[in-house]
């Protein structure tokens, strides 16, 4: 009688522990990264700060975040001369030269063109995704959709494939490497899922799963059913 009630404590112990752990591990691991960042930035920043300016010379202890304060401030600074006429020939005199340095030049274009497309709200990067099979018939992986519009690519590819759109294949549980593929557009089937929720998906290796209504998916393909039908019969 005594072992049962005993149990029944260390099983309570063990699920309050999982659960403080649940709540405090992103917490803890959210705080590190950010106090790394921080730091890595002040690292990096501080050393050129005038003396005068830099509170950690006068005041009894340091300031954290000071540094990622002033670059914030610089890049804002640097973005507002950039938008008027004097700076955009300055960045553009830049480039010239940056453009007669054959290695820097393929880094600082390529490094360009990454970040203007992933920062720009015209784009239409990442704003799907699909499974196709990979890595063979019969097994489907996740992709993000990356473009589909009309390329060389896409133009030698089609009289052996079809038409064909590009689609990042992402690994776990690092989303940021993968592959980059052009495959059949027949070949992909879209998901209702966002972005982020298969980002969640493929970082957790398919433990943390968006919800989803299958009865209401049902209910939605039979109305669209229904429609489809309703002119033929009448």
């Amino acid at each position: 009688m005594s072992e049962q009630p005993k149990h029944r404590g260390m099983t309570r112990l063990r699920n309050y522990f999982l659960t403080g752990f649940v709540v405090c591990a992103p917490l803890a691991i959210t705080a590190y990264l950010s106090w790394s960042l921080i730091g890595w930035v002040d690292s990096w920043v501080k050393p050129y700060i005038p003396a005068r300016y830099n509170p950690d010379n006068y005041l009894p202890f340091a300031v954290p975040g000071f540094g990622l304060i002033v670059a914030l401030v610089l890049i804002t600074l640097v973005g507002f001369l950039t938008a008027n006429f004097i700076g955009r020939s300055i960045v553009s005199y830049g480039e010239d030269m940056l453009g007669r340095m054959p290695l820097v030049r393929s880094i600082y274009r390529g490094l360009k063109q990454i970040f203007e497309t992933v920062l720009s709200h015209k784009s239409d990067v990442f704003k799907k995704v699909a499974l196709i099979e990979y890595p063979r018939r019969g097994a489907w992986a996740i992709v993000f959709v990356s473009s589909e519009r009309e390329s060389e690519v896409n133009h030698l590819i089609e009289p052996h494939a079809g038409r064909t759109i590009a689609v990042f294949l992402p690994s776990t549980p690092n989303p940021t490497t993968g592959f980059l593929m052009y495959v059949p557009k027949s070949e992909v089937i879209e998901l209702s899922m966002t972005v982020e929720e298969a980002a969640k998906l493929v970082i957790s290796a398919g433990l943390v799963t968006p919800e989803y209504q299958k009865l209401t998916q049902q209910l939605a393909e039979d109305a669209l059913r229904g429609d489809q039908k309703r002119p033929a019969a009448e």
